[in-house]
């Protein structure tokens, strides 16, 4: 009962980063974007993507707690592989490899690579460094995951998408 309670607590926590802290957030991410990709694509939410090679990042300010706001920056790297325990060993391998970020699984056995922090912390050096690594690795890694477990990066499906 007592973890049910620190959980309810950690929740009501996360859910009260105050509008002005995530608005600022958004507009420091913004203005980096514009310094560093002036191609970037902005939704207008606080959700924006750069492309890079064959992947595409999605940079999302989301909130965290009462005095910090949370930058992920993330990248689906591939989807419709073939999710097997080889490929599994080999993300994990990676995850212990790699210096910035991991990879990750969602829902619909998308294979993606991100990397988080504080609002707080980030600095045009951090958000900087932070995306490239996101993107950088995305980009080397769909190809070899493609060849390893069948799948489509996401330039791909951007291409099919064009066709249709």
């Amino acid at each position: 009962m007592i973890d049910e309670l620190k959980q309810e607590e950690v929740m009501s926590e996360t859910n009260e980063t105050p509008d002005e802290l995530i608005k600022e957030t958004i507009d420091k991410v913004s203005n980096y974007l514009t310094e560093f990709h002036s191609d970037h694509i902005s939704f207008g939410d606080g959700s924006f993507t750069v492309s890079r090679g064959s992947s595409q990042t999605m940079i999302i300010v989301r909130p965290f707690t009462k005095t910090e706001a949370c930058v992920e920056c993330i990248a689906n790297v591939v989807t419709g592989a073939n999710i097997t325990p080889n490929l599994m060993r080999f993300l994990l391998r990676k995850n212990s490899e790699l210096h910035f970020g991991g990879f990750g699984l969602l829902f619909d056995d998308t294979i993606t690579f991100s990397r988080s922090f504080s609002s707080s912390a980030m600095d045009s050096d951090e958000f900087k460094v932070t995306l490239n690594a996101v993107a950088i690795i995305s980009d080397y890694y769909d190809d070899i995951i493609v060849d390893l477990a069948g799948g489509k990066r996401a330039r791909d499906i951007l291409d099919d998408l064009m066709l249709d």
